[in-house]
């Protein structure tokens, strides 16, 4: 009977209709696989009603299904505002963990190095700090903070912008050396770059050297912009990088800084649910107190160089 259903095959349904299947569902969950598997047929049964198709690839809601997780979803809600207002009544000094997910970028080359100073002033709190280089939804819980360049959608999703930074071009002296100083933006395509891999990029907002040339001559390809940028400074070619990136970096020398260059947002996301626990309030409040003092991150348009045309940068 309906009465039967418990949060905790709720909680399996949940992770299994984002996660669309069971090895995924029971790695999240820390469940083996056939405890997942045991408890969506137990709900099932309590339903008396399938709520999944199955198939090879996996898990797959059905009508029914996509209504129970719309329900399901705002016991979720409710659930997690219990646990919250529980916690944050527990002790009155800022305890837990909250994780935030964002690129690799800016991960690794601005945000860690600065969690210290949140640390000092509270040091029960615990950052996880995730690198993703596609959307990651807070919606579906895969993190509680979400930090990207661009507004992602998603129902329940509270969205601000906190800052903007500028990307320029870049080279090792030993690159300039053997192919020449770029003097004009159409000298930009006697030359090598160094770019994402086209076919893995799922975030639009990195294809940042298409704003400044057209079908570059790309001579090393990396998914990652760290390696990207060791590429350049051991000489492999020009590559975009965003100004967080080339503050400690006199290796790589600036190519055409008053020509070549854009802009990027940068939007802090979290889920509505979420947006008044103590823990998430502490974390935002540091992230935008942090982008908020540093000039490079609150880039406006009078200091950025405008969107290039990319005709202006055809290779001949």
């Amino acid at each position: 009977m309906f009465d039967t259903i418990n949060w905790d095959d709720l909680r399996v349904f949940l992770c299994a209709a984002r996660a669309g299947n069971l090895s995924q569902t029971a790695k999240r969950l820390r469940l083996d696989h056939s405890t997942v598997s045991r408890r969506i047929a137990q709900m099932e049964a309590s339903l008396g009603i399938a709520v999944f198709e199955r198939h090879r690839t996996g898990l797959k809601l059905n009508e029914v299904g996509e209504r129970l997780l719309r329900h399901a979803e705002r016991v979720e809600s409710a659930v997690i505002a219990i646990r919250e207002e529980a916690s944050a009544s527990d002790t009155q000094e800022l305890a837990g963990t909250v994780r935030l997910a964002t690129m690799e970028g800016i991960a690794s080359l601005y945000l860690a190095q600065r969690f210290a100073k949140l640390r000092r002033t509270a040091p029960r709190l615990s950052v996880e700090l995730v690198t993703s280089a596609q959307t990651v939804y807070v919606h579906k819980r895969e993190a509680d903070l979400f930090v990207s360049f661009f507004r992602p959608p998603g129902p329940g999703l509270i969205s601000e912008r906190i800052g903007k930074f500028r990307l320029g071009l870049f080279a090792s002296q030993d690159y300039l050396d053997h192919h020449g100083v770029p003097k004009t933006l159409r000298d930009l395509g006697d030359h090598w770059f160094v770019s994402y891999i086209e076919d893995l990029l799922q975030v639009d907002s990195v294809r940042w050297l298409a704003d400044v040339i057209e079908e570059p001559k790309i001579a090393f390809h990396s998914n990652s912009m760290i390696a990207q940028m060791n590429a350049a400074a051991g000489g492999l070619g020009i590559v975009m990088l965003p100004s967080f990136a080339t503050r400690d970096r006199p290796d790589l020398i600036p190519v055409l800084p008053a020509l070549a260059g854009t802009v990027r947002e940068v939007w802090l996301n979290v889920h509505s649910d979420l947006q008044f626990a103590p823990r998430i309030r502490a974390v935002r409040a540091f992230l935008k107190n942090t982008l908020k003092q540093d000039p490079d991150m609150q880039v406006t348009l009078a200091d950025a160089v405008p969107q290039l045309r990319t005709a202006d940068c055809k290779n001949p």
